[in-house]
């Protein structure tokens, strides 16, 4: 739980989060079965756990130049200086808070698109409509869009959008629920008979969501949507003014992009605003999910990054790569970064020097944390096969923030210049969410858990193998 709860909010960490956790709820368990107060000792842990923070924030260095980005990225992706730059060439084009999506390429190589405009999952509702030779596509330029909430079945609903599209001789964007019937029929004939140029694509998404998209191409487009409980005028009663308009539309059997919408600024800017308040107030990943990309149609576009690669095998693997230092570069940006390698916790032990707990239990939460947080560190330098008192005395006795041990070359050095760096929020979740789970499992009488599974012993003959995994990281460190 307290890995996944990690992971989720900061991307990272989860090694760094389980450690924590672990250590806190052996010393908490130790101490409460001596007699210490459950409650008080949680207290205690949570003071010094909001201590440390504080410490972490004066501590964390501000990554603003699209260099800095890319450094950090590349670290994050194991140093693969082809990634951090990608990352930081997409910050750059849709913004820090911008959408940025991770995808399988084509091809061997990784590149980055930029999809600006409106661009939704759903293609051409028959490939009749397709006018382009090359690609099965329909394209086309200053076309008039016409939205609706509700099935369109009678032709007698359309003709009079189709009359006002002839008129003005513009290429004409029907997107409803669906277009089937008589409706349908009528289109692609007057498309492969007449030259009409139309073109009908279902609606994206399902319920509200659907609702809500449309509402968003309606006012990107300068557009009415028909079929709203809002609205009252009837399609068969549609004038000029009601149609959207685009520059540009292209439109595959599978995804739609409208380029460039005729809406109004002010308007635009203010959906802005209310999905960004939307986003504030909602608990829901796959709510915030769904609501920072209808965010980015609106303003700054979608960054795709399309990973590239000779196999199956070897793109998921990198794919994996760039979603974690996308995760690490976006925490990075958002709180700064510190020193890697468990040094940034070892270092805000400082903080609690002069720090007095008003009872003798909640004084035992505090010292809990202290030994706590000299846990990433050592158990980084056991790993390397070293005694971890000696390292970690080492680094406590110099003056320098940025003086750490760095495991891979067996020096001690200055971890900033290493590039042995962690964002400062992947940091802070993990002690915030460890002690805070671990802490609160310290006051429960008893966990229910499922049994384990009666599973046969395996055969002797080869031994006992194994031993502990090495803890892998940003540039040597951990996390």
């Amino acid at each position: 739980d307290v890995a996944n709860k990690t992971n989720e909010e900061a991307g990272d960490g989860t090694t760094c989060a389980t450690i924590l956790a672990r250590s806190i709820t052996k010393e908490g368990f130790e101490n409460i079965s001596k007699g210490a107060n459950a409650v008080e000792i949680r207290r205690g842990v949570m003071s010094a756990v909001d201590v440390i923070v504080q410490d972490l924030k004066k501590l964390s260095k501000q990554v603003t130049t699209p260099e800095e980005i890319a450094q950090v990225a590349t670290i994050s992706a194991n140093g693969d200086s082809n990634i951090g730059n990608l990352i930081s060439e997409a910050m750059k084009k849709v913004g820090r808070k911008g959408v940025i999506t991770v995808k399988d390429g084509k091809t061997l190589n990784d590149e980055l698109e930029l999809i600006e405009g409106m661009k939704f999952d759903r293609g051409y509702i028959s490939p009749y409509f397709i006018n382009t030779a090359k690609g099965a596509k329909v394209e086309y330029e200053k076309a008039l869009v016409l939205l609706s909430e509700k099935k369109i079945s009678n032709v007698q609903d359309i003709v009079p959008a189709l009359e006002l599209a002839n008129k003005t001789r513009k290429p004409l964007v029907i997107i409803a629920e669906d277009v089937d019937g008589e409706a349908l029929t009528t289109l692609v004939l007057n498309r492969l008979k007449v030259g009409l140029q139309v073109v009908a694509v279902k609606a994206p998404g399902f319920g509200d969501n659907r609702k809500n998209t449309l509402k968003d191409m309606a006012i990107a487009t300068g557009g009415t949507i028909f079929g709203d409980d809002s609205n009252l005028v009837k399609l068969e009663d549609i004038q000029l003014s009601d149609f959207g308009e685009v520059e540009e539309v292209s439109i595959t059997k599978d995804d739609t992009l409208l380029l460039r919408g005729k809406g109004d600024a002010a308007e635009i800017e203010k959906r802005v605003e209310q999905i960004a308040d939307e986003i504030e107030q909602s608990t829901s990943e796959y709510e915030k999910e769904k609501l920072n990309e209808r965010l980015a149609k609106l303003s700054n576009g979608v960054a795709v990054l399309k990973v590239g690669g000779a196999s199956e095998v070897e793109v998921s693997e990198k794919k994996d790569r760039v979603t974690d230092a996308l995760c690490a570069t976006r925490a990075a940006v958002e709180e700064g970064i510190v020193p890697g390698g468990g040094v940034a916790l070892l270092r805000a032990l400082k903080s609690l020097e002069g720090f007095k707990a008003p009872n003798e239990d909640q004084q035992v939460g505090v010292n809990i944390i202290k030994k706590a947080v000299r846990q990433p560190i050592s158990t980084i330098v056991k790993n390397a096969g070293l005694e971890p008192a000696s390292i970690v005395e080492k680094v406590l006795a110099n003056t320098s923030n940025a003086f750490g041990y760095d495991a891979l070359s067996d020096k001690f050095v200055d971890m900033f210049e290493a590039g042995i760096i962690d964002p400062t929020k992947v940091v802070r979740t993990a002690l915030q969410d460890a002690a805070g789970v671990a802490s609160l499992l310290a006051t429960t009488e008893c966990v229910v858990t499922e049994l384990p599974k009666e599973e046969p012993m395996p055969g002797m003959g080869g031994g006992m193998g194994g031993g502990m995994g090495g803890m892998g990281g940003m540039g040597g460190g951990m996390f």
